[in-house]
């Protein structure tokens, strides 16, 4: 019977607009394979999939920290894929390939396909902005890893900037609000703190689309700080580098952050560098090989870098944590600061990110589409 109402539920989308499923037709992945590149939290919704797993190894993700077992969303399962969490769930490599063929034999069902784009929504609130102020939306729905303390504390910067500043803000969680009619009244996005896979695939193209046209992203910390992307245009370009983990021994430290010549202007009144005490990510590569201008860098020698799950965190004498990026016509800022509450009323961080949210919102910003 559960089966019939999924089932009914789909169909009654296709013609029902704004009925809740309707919301839901093009999320990501919806009607991918299962694969060891799910997301684990696809593969936990589904008892078919799990029972394929635990037919190969039973329990082989019961060893998980609990913080990475959850099934509703925000969760960490949903920004780890089946073959990542493998790593940590003590599977060799043979073992992870026989899940692999063991997960494609796993029908992908109406019911999956309902779980799936459940943590998705095409809610269109209605943001409203002052004529003739600076019109900012800050993003803030996220459907991985949610650290509250970090992400209140980052409103309040923006709330208290924005007062300051004369900026029209404007609040919202709802990916529904990544739309062309929307974003044509916004300056600048700043997603704070966002993780996870949040935007169904045609809030994907109105964001990629508004940006490539001129518009202005910015985004902290969390925001490129996932273990695992299924957007690559997201992580390769709008942000410009992957995540590969942060120190865990301890996680928080005191390390120095050194300013560079950018070609934005960002940070250039700034003291050249300055200590303090954060959460460190660390990158795959160099945001600079995917066209950056680096603003900050870590001193690797001024913090330890050993990490709880064996990544390689070492990123040597080159280890960026703030840049902005040409994306198309508009402009991107990411800085890598972030988890701590306490930094974002850290007076050089405050001044970092204003002048940064000031550079993402003018078209004609130094270094894209401004002098040079």
């Amino acid at each position: 019977m559960k089966k019939l109402l999924i089932a009914t539920a789909l169909v009654l989308s296709a013609s029902l607009p704004g009925a809740a499923s309707a919301k839901m037709l093009d999320c990501p992945l919806r009607d991918a394979p299962f694969t060891l590149d799910s997301p684990l939290l696809d593969v936990f919704l589904s008892e078919k999939a799990m029972a394929a797993i635990n037919g190969v190894k039973p329990g082989m993700f019961d060893g998980l920290p609990p913080i990475m077992q959850g099934t509703k969303a925000p969760v960490f399962s949903a920004i780890l894929s089946v073959r990542t969490a493998s790593r940590f769930g003590g599977g060799d490599p043979a073992l992870v390939e026989r899940i692999g063929e063991a997960l494609k034999s796993v029908p992908v069902t109406a019911e999956d396909k309902v779980r799936r784009c459940e943590r998705y929504d095409n809610d269109r609130p209605k943001l409203s902005f002052e004529k003739g102020k600076r019109r900012v939306m800050l993003f803030e729905k996220m459907t991985g890893f949610r650290d509250g303390p970090s992400v209140e504390a980052a409103k309040a910067m923006v709330t208290g900037m924005a007062a300051r500043k004369g900026w029209s803000l404007a609040v919202t969680d709802r990916g529904g609000a990544i739309n062309p009619a929307t974003l044509r009244n916004v300056d600048v996005i700043i997603w704070n703190n966002v993780s996870g896979d949040v935007l169904t695939l045609t809030q994907r193209k109105a964001l990629k689309d508004w940006v490539e046209k001129g518009g202005g992203f910015v985004a902290m910390h969390g925001s490129g700080g996932d273990p695992v992307y299924f957007w690559d245009w997201y992580a390769d370009q709008l942000i410009g580098a992957r995540f590969t983990g942060h120190p865990s021994d301890p996680q928080f430290q005191d390390a120095k952050v050194r300013i560079e010549p950018s070609k934005s202007g960002i940070g250039a009144d700034l003291a050249p560098g300055w200590t303090m005490n954060d959460e460190w990510y660390s990158f795959a590569k160099s945001p600079r090989l995917s066209g950056a201008s680096v603003i900050a860098t870590l001193d690797e020698a001024s913090y330890t870098r050993v990490s709880r799950f064996g990544a390689n965190i070492d990123m040597g004498a080159d280890h960026p944590i703030v840049w902005t990026k040409c994306v198309g016509k508009g402009r991107s800022f990411y800085s890598a600061i972030g988890h701590r509450p306490e930094v974002y009323s850290e007076p050089n961080h405050l001044k970092l990110f204003e002048q940064a949210v000031d550079w993402a919102a003018n078209p004609k910003a130094k270094g894209c589409g401004g002098r040079q």
